[in-house]
């Protein structure tokens, strides 16, 4: 365990054990729970809960661990989850608050490659000039001064050295119907959005299309650019805090994201401009419900104040982050 999740416990006078289920409680703190991941989950999707978890509950758990972090390679792990969430319905919102994500493993694997990501062709596209070179790139991780330092091969520089920002790329519920998303698709259920802004200090809240929600995290990036334009991030295992709530009697079409700066909206389609105006309509409904603007209003505030990001431009469909900053709202 690292030593902020350890500084968490701590200053939350939290007293964890570890049965044979993998979860610990105690009396000082019944909401909560240590999560100890050991099934890989491949999709999104309902299916047998691995645990399940009241509202309000304080989840102590990590990414997996997976070969394809480490020096040799590997495959990918995939997803933790699902957890059931007590007293979700459909007529909800889940509420996920990220307390900590952090990298727990000294190496962080990024690889580019002729098939995947923003500037190189994929398996439906075909092109005339040479695919890009395949290579992998190992960052060695530290820990304490929270920097990755990787290789430069073909550079004059002959390495670099840069800050981390830990992020989760994925958080889900489980799709609507009887839809099953691999680990690569973001969409209104969350999923792959690959959004640094997940992080801790932020709060996600995800639409509910199943009662219990099965509530899914992983993809930990000790750091990720705008767009993840290589088509991966920094990978790694992560030490996660995650607090789980829900709103209850309210709903939501699409992702939505808070912090102490902004409130922010995750749209996922293709073609971009699609995702681009998903996040923004979401994000005009969410000024007008919850903060008394009209809609033609907010429209005209988001057209001198709005910040958009492209939190990915390389998976199935692509993610934009729609954001106002919060100085302008008026106080709840």
């Amino acid at each position: 365990m690292s030593r902020s999740i350890t500084a968490f416990l701590t200053l939350g006078s939290l007293t964890l054990f570890a049965p044979a289920t993998g979860v610990g409680l105690n009396a000082q703190a019944p909401d909560t729970v240590r999560f100890t991941p050991t099934v890989v989950q491949p999709t999104f999707a309902v299916r047998e809960p691995v645990m399940t978890l009241e509202p309000g509950t304080v989840l102590i758990s990590e990414t997996h661990w997976g070969e394809y972090f480490s020096p040799e390679g590997g495959a990918f792990p995939g997803e933790v989850g699902p957890f059931f969430i007590e007293g979700a319905t459909t007529n909800d919102i889940l509420v996920v608050k990220v307390h900590e994500v952090r990298p727990n493993y000294e190496f962080a694997a990024s690889n580019i490659g002729p098939t995947f990501g923003g500037l190189s062709a994929d398996n439906r596209i075909r092109m005339l000039n040479d695919p890009v070179p395949r290579h992998r790139y190992l960052w060695e991780l530290d820990l304490e001064e929270m920097q990755g330092t990787v290789p430069l091969p073909g550079s004059e520089m002959s390495e670099i050295t840069i800050d981390l920002k830990p992020m989760l790329g994925r958080v889900a519920v489980a799709p609507r119907g009887e839809e099953a998303f691999g680990g690569l698709w973001p969409g209104d259920f969350g999923g792959n959005m690959d959004a640094q802004e997940i992080r801790p200090g932020a709060t996600v809240y995800l639409p509910i299309f199943h009662d219990g929600a099965y509530f899914y995290f992983g993809d930990g990036h000790a750091r990720q650019g705008y767009g993840e334009v290589n088509g991966s991030g920094l990978e790694t295992s992560m030490d996660v805090v995650l607090e789980i709530d829900l709103i209850k009697g309210k709903t939501i079409d699409w992702p939505r994201i808070e912090d102490d700066d902004y409130i922010m909206v995750a749209g996922s389609a293709r073609p971009l401009i699609d995702a681009f105006r998903l996040a923004h309509i979401e994000l005009v409904e969410w000024m007008e419900e919850e903060y008394g603007f009209g809609r033609w209003d907010a429209y005209q505030l988001l057209g001198q104040l709005a910040e958009s990001t492209v939190a990915n431009i390389v998976d199935p469909v692509y993610t934009v982050v729609a954001k106002f900053p919060k100085e302008y709202l008026p106080k709840r």
